[in-house]
């Protein structure tokens, strides 16, 4: 769909410069999504995994970032290969809704309630992100916590649109469970793309 240089503005890598790729085509459904034109993967065009590493490679920073959409709809086997081969660390934003592929430094692991999971994703995330959109959300975040590794970081990050009415709860949530950690999206304040 896409690919940008600019700054991580979520989880463990926050306020890190990184190449974003985003991939078209999205069939989990959230209702907030906020790149929804993403969802049609023929609304986008196909581009040559030489040409994404190639435009990378014009930037300083080695931080590939893969995203969506979502975008273990594609094998990305051979995408990660051309990157890892010029020097990239690799890492992918997923809701885990497809099967994992590809060679990751880290995965983000942002699971949807609309689209299980594959329940072989889990023990590969390094980081657990949590979108809150209303009270539920939190129960649906500790059964999640159960499936991953205890070394996976946890994210609770608050749904756009709900910020202002989810933060206290958040807060007082992460207070009450020092387990989590809370993500913005600190891109967003900050007006960048």
């Amino acid at each position: 769909m896409e690919a940008f240089y600019t700054i991580q503005g979520e989880g463990s890598f926050q306020g890190n410069p990184a190449f974003f790729i985003r991939l078209g085509g999205c069939d989990v459904g959230c209702h907030w999504c906020d790149v929804k034109k993403s969802w049609d993967p023929s609304a986008h065009p196909i581009v040559s995994v030489e040409d994404i590493v190639n435009q990378a490679l014009k930037f300083p920073v080695r931080l590939a970032i893969i995203t969506g959409g979502e975008p273990l709809m594609y094998d990305l086997d051979t995408l990660t290969a051309r990157l890892k081969h010029h020097g990239f660390r690799t890492h992918l934003e997923t809701s885990g809704a497809y099967s994992l592929t590809g060679a990751w430094d880290w995965i983000c692991l942002s699971p949807k309630k609309f689209k299980a999971p594959d329940k072989n994703i889990y023990k590969s995330a390094d980081e657990l992100k949590i979108i809150i959109y209303n009270s539920s959300d939190f129960i649906w975040a500790e059964e999640q916590m159960k499936l991953v590794n205890t070394s996976c970081r946890l994210y609770l990050q608050p749904e756009w649109g709900k910020m202002k009415k989810m933060m206290n709860h958040i807060v007082e949530y992460v207070k009450k469970h020092p387990h989590w950690k809370i993500s913005l999206q600190v891109h967003k304040f900050m007006n960048i793309h």
